[in-house]
């Protein structure tokens, strides 16, 4: 519970400032004459959409495990990830494509209206702020280990990126005359590229936690070296793992002397999971399969 109420301040917080700053861009963005400017505008939207997708997945993903959810439904939070890097990528194509456009109707002699200075200012101030968020928001997403909560830290840093193309877009626009408006559309492209990368790293791990994907070979290693450490125990095989949420789910088979008691071999088998828990957090699992050694 504590956990859920942290993630829901720290996203209450950059919800408030993206809704500031979507009504803040698109005035300046139609005063100012600029593309780029209702381009970062959009961006800042998406951001608000993914702030209130995070609100409500986290409240499910933080409810205990039940009849329907043996692990729990830490999967959920791993949804909400994914559907901010669809979102975010959603928004990138959409500001190239606007770019692209743009570019397209002044090379056939189309005129570009020099943006106004105004959004160049709002622009400087959004970089100032989202990257104060970005920064307020991946740090408690990296101690709160919550995926979703990193994730919508780079949606932060993202928009701050589309801020800066946008500045160095307007800016190069204002300072060099009419011949170079066409920096304000090209600015929103290369920024709108960057955030296709952004979008990409955060689809890949989601994708792989929701299809089965294993754990990395260094933290397999780690579990093997928990279960090793225990007295008594020997030739940890069939590691099975995969992530749920925050927290991991592991299937492993070791052997013990055959001649053991039932509850001496019972009592090593909880020592590793109390270590196993330990390390990854009390709400991970694992499934220990007792084999006598040959």
């Amino acid at each position: 519970m504590v956990r859920e109420k942290e993630i829901y301040k720290v996203t209450l917080v950059g919800a408030v400032a993206n809704l500031l700053l979507v009504g803040v861009k698109f005035v300046a963005g139609i005063a100012g004459r600029s593309g780029a400017m209702i381009a970062d505008a959009v961006h800042s939207m998406s951001d608000f959409v993914t702030d209130l997708v995070v609100v409500a997945f986290v409240g499910i993903s933080a409810r205990p495990q039940d009849r329907s959810h043996d692990f729990g439904h830490g999967k959920f939070e791993t949804i909400a990830t994914m559907f901010i890097g669809l979102a975010l990528a959603a928004a990138a194509i959409g500001i190239v494509v606007s770019g692209a456009g743009k570019i397209a109707s002044w090379l056939q002699g189309e005129d570009i209206p020099s943006p106004g200075k105004i959004a160049l200012w709002v622009a400087l101030v959004s970089i100032a702020i989202k990257e104060i968020l970005y920064q307020y928001t991946s740090r408690a997403g990296k101690r709160l280990k919550s995926s979703a909560v990193v994730a919508n830290a780079w949606h932060h840093r993202s928009d701050a990126l589309s801020s800066v193309g946008a500045a160095i877009g307007i800016g190069g626009a204002i300072l060099l005359g009419d011949s170079w408006t066409v920096l304000d559309p090209l600015a929103s492209i290369v920024v709108g590229a960057m955030l296709v990368k952004v979008a990409w790293d955060l689809l890949g791990p989601s994708i792989g936690e929701l299809t089965e994907q294993s754990l990395p070979d260094d933290e397999e290693k780690e579990i093997l070296d928990i279960i090793e450490s225990v007295g008594g125990v020997s030739e940890p095989h069939n590691l099975r793992t995969r992530r749920i949420g925050a927290h991991i789910a592991a299937e492993v088979h070791i052997r013990l002397d055959g001649s053991l008691p039932l509850k001496e071999a019972h009592d090593k088998a909880s020592m590793i999971e109390r270590l196993f828990k330990e390390r990854f957090g009390k709400d991970s699992h694992i499934i220990i399969h007792m084999e006598p050694q040959k």
